[in-house]
């Protein structure tokens, strides 16, 4: 990663690209809330002490080697199969960061803190 731990260093034949963290959260979280069985992006109030830090809007965006990990902290909908809803928001998520930034993506990981009841 970069100096400036607020953009995310990408590499390019004509120099380097600098693209702002938020700008990555945010195709993360938009992907994320379009998936079916997504009910919302945890907001930080919603997470226990320990993983407010790391995740103040929910996503948390950091780079390894030349790809990058992103966290995403959700709510479920009652009812879906977790496992299903959480593999469609890592494919989704990975192949909206890919295409919209040209940089590889090394993992999603989603972590489920909640489910929402109608």
């Amino acid at each position: 990663m970069s100096e400036n731990k607020d953009y995310l260093n990408v590499p390019d034949e004509n120099g380097n690209i600098h693209i702002a963290e938020d700008v990555v959260a945010a195709i993360a979280i938009s992907t994320a809330k379009e998936t079916e069985g997504v009910h919302a992006v945890a907001p930080a109030n919603a997470l226990p002490d320990f993983m407010k830090k790391a995740a103040s809007r929910g996503v948390r965006v950091t780079m390894k080697d030349e790809a990058m990990i992103v966290d995403l902290f959700l709510v479920v909908e009652y009812g879906v199969v977790i496992p299903d809803v959480a593999a469609k928001v890592q494919n989704a998520v990975s192949t909206a960061i890919e295409s919209m930034t040209g940089c590889g993506v090394h993992q999603v990981n989603v972590h489920v803190v909640g489910v929402h009841l109608d």
